[in-house]
């Protein structure tokens, strides 16, 4: 495994390997890997000559009050972990040539972004739009690779790759989850063992969904409320926002006629987590 820190080496690697008709995966993290972030290596090996990965902890997605500082980082481990998984190249650059001195351009998907957490985290989603191109611009992937815990970021990533023109198609993975279901995070790192029992909330409330759907419910405002009902039991819990939405554009859906992205977002003490599943009707 080649380990790259500056986009100039970075972009005469990605030049030689087009020359040579290798196609590229592409996996962006911000690190701290954990087997979520191995999955989607497994499914770029799957698909592309060459799988790969930044470590990038991105300033510009973080909030004024957020954990950029804390934001857990072992940059060894996730080289070891890496080239374990059967990363070629890993791509760590550094901040200040990412975001160089008088940087003053950003990219928006508008819409997609001020709904569910754009709602909490107003800058967050351009932070992670900006940073993205930017890194679709240096690799030149043909295939990017995300997790669907990340659902919302996903479909903006998407429609930015889309309305852009950008050639890189966009592939969302399944959730990678622990034994109790919770769903992997690197924040997961944060929580106080009973924070961390109480988290599997979050689950059981998105499984309660589905069950009620697949009985026959339509209702969001129903679903929506048995699901507040069951988080709310854990004294910790402060629910940031529960949603059923349309998969793709992220409208709310007041009837549940089609596929549905049942999502959340809560706090745990200071530690945010989010969640959901796609239920198929």
């Amino acid at each position: 495994m080649k380990a790259v820190n500056t986009i100039a080496r970075m972009s005469t690697l990605v030049r030689m390997l087009k020359k040579e008709g290798k196609t590229i995966g592409f996996v962006p993290t911000m690190g701290y890997l954990h087997d979520g972030h191995l999955s989607l290596v497994k499914a770029a090996e799957k698909h592309t000559d060459v799988v790969v990965m930044s470590v990038f902890v991105n300033p510009a997605q973080f909030g004024p009050n957020e954990d950029f500082d804390k934001y857990p980082r072992d940059p060894k481990r996730d080289e070891v972990m890496a080239a374990q998984a059967g990363v070629d190249i890993i791509f760590c650059p550094r901040s200040s040539e990412m975001y160089s001195e008088g940087y003053s351009t950003c990219v928006t998907v508008e819409g997609l972004s001020q709904v569910m957490c754009g709602r909490s985290r107003p800058e967050h989603f351009r932070g992670v739009t900006t940073v993205v191109a930017k890194l679709f611009g240096i690799v030149k992937p043909d295939i990017a690779y995300f997790g669907q815990k990340d659902a919302q970021q996903a479909a903006i990533i998407k429609k930015m790759a889309s309305d852009l023109n950008m050639d890189t198609e966009i592939k969302m993975m399944p959730i990678v989850r622990e034994t109790d279901g919770l769903a992997m995070s690197s924040r997961n790192l944060y929580l106080s063992d009973a924070q961390r029992r109480d988290a599997t909330v979050l689950y059981r409330a998105l499984k309660r969904a589905e069950s009620l759907i697949f009985a026959g419910e339509r209702k969001a405002s129903v679903i929506k409320e048995d699901m507040k009902k069951m988080i709310v039991q854990k004294p910790a819990a402060k629910i940031d926002y529960v949603a059923i939405v349309n998969p793709c554009d992220l409208k709310d859906l007041e009837i549940i006629a089609k596929d549905a992205l049942v999502a959340l977002a809560v706090n745990f003490g200071k530690t945010r987590l989010i969640d959901n599943i796609i239920v198929e009707v």
